[in-house]
């Protein structure tokens, strides 16, 4: 789903006259259904509001004649304003001091007291294809896997160039990134009792705060404030690397869960 909602950011903006790229002011999503892998999705545009300041634009994305979710997204002509703040920036080890996914995880699969539960995931996650690079902030070492906090921080960007002037595509990826891995934070505290049976969006999103490349590194801040009733709530802060807040994010997803069988460390 995550690759459907990013590609849902690019049609709206084609029919804004003033779109650029900080003009996009938020984004939502709602899942409806389960999406299909292996059918395209067609993106069904509508016009809700041309204004000379703000504009609407809202898509339904269907599959099989039916739609699997909706999408709408505000646009705001750039205004200057006075009134400015925002959170600061965490303070972490920059990109380059740190391993990147596919180290990380190799350097965990060598460690022989990794539990098989932990081992098969890993293996799972490493052989998944994916078109952003990664870099956790503060890993975890083996022993920490079972105490863990909802929250994560890691760098994260495109792979390959993707250039400053394709604006809408830096928006996809943001997109991407913003769905990747984001509700499993709900899930950390978790994860040595229990295997995820089941876990989807609800609704996901979006609010741009100032113009970024997603194929530079952006540190993703992701917390969890609550679970409970088979669903999860977590916040996100993209930040670009001059410290600037560039995205904010929010997502409601289902979590259902099987408790783990109880064994022993190899």
């Amino acid at each position: 789903m995550g690759r459907a909602v990013a590609t849902a950011t690019i049609p709206p903006g084609t029919s804004v006259a003033f779109w650029s790229p900080a003009c996009s002011t938020s984004s939502r999503w709602t899942r409806i259904s389960s999406g299909d892998p292996k059918v395209p999705v067609l993106y069904q545009v509508e016009r809700t509001r041309t204004g000379a300041s703000f504009s609407v634009r809202s898509v339904k994305a269907v599959q099989h004649g039916k739609p699997i979710f909706i999408f709408q997204a505000s646009f705001q002509k750039l205004q200057p304003s006075p009134v400015q703040n925002q959170f600061s920036m965490p303070i972490v080890p920059a990109p380059e001091e740190l391993l990147d996914h596919e180290a990380l995880i190799d350097q965990y699969l060598r460690d022989p007291n990794l539990q098989e539960k932990y081992r098969v995931g890993l293996n799972r996650i490493a052989a998944q294809e994916v078109p952003i690079e990664i870099k956790l902030v503060n890993p975890p070492t083996v022993s920490q896997l079972q105490r863990m906090e909802p929250k994560q921080m890691f760098w994260v960007r495109a792979r390959g160039f993707i250039g400053e002037g394709d604006i809408k595509m830096h928006c996809c990826v943001a997109a991407y990134i913003s769905d990747y891995a984001f509700l499993g934070t709900a899930l950390l505290p978790h994860q040595w009792k229990y295997k995820v049976h089941f876990m989807a969006s609800l609704d996901h999103s979006m609010w741009f705060h100032a113009p970024f490349r997603a194929d530079h590194w952006m540190l993703y801040e992701c917390e969890s404030p609550w679970a409970g009733g088979s669903r999860g709530l977590v916040h996100g802060r993209l930040w670009r690397q001059d410290g600037v807040l560039a995205v904010s994010c929010a997502q409601e997803g289902v979590i259902r869960v099987k408790p783990r069988v109880s064994e022993s460390k190899l």
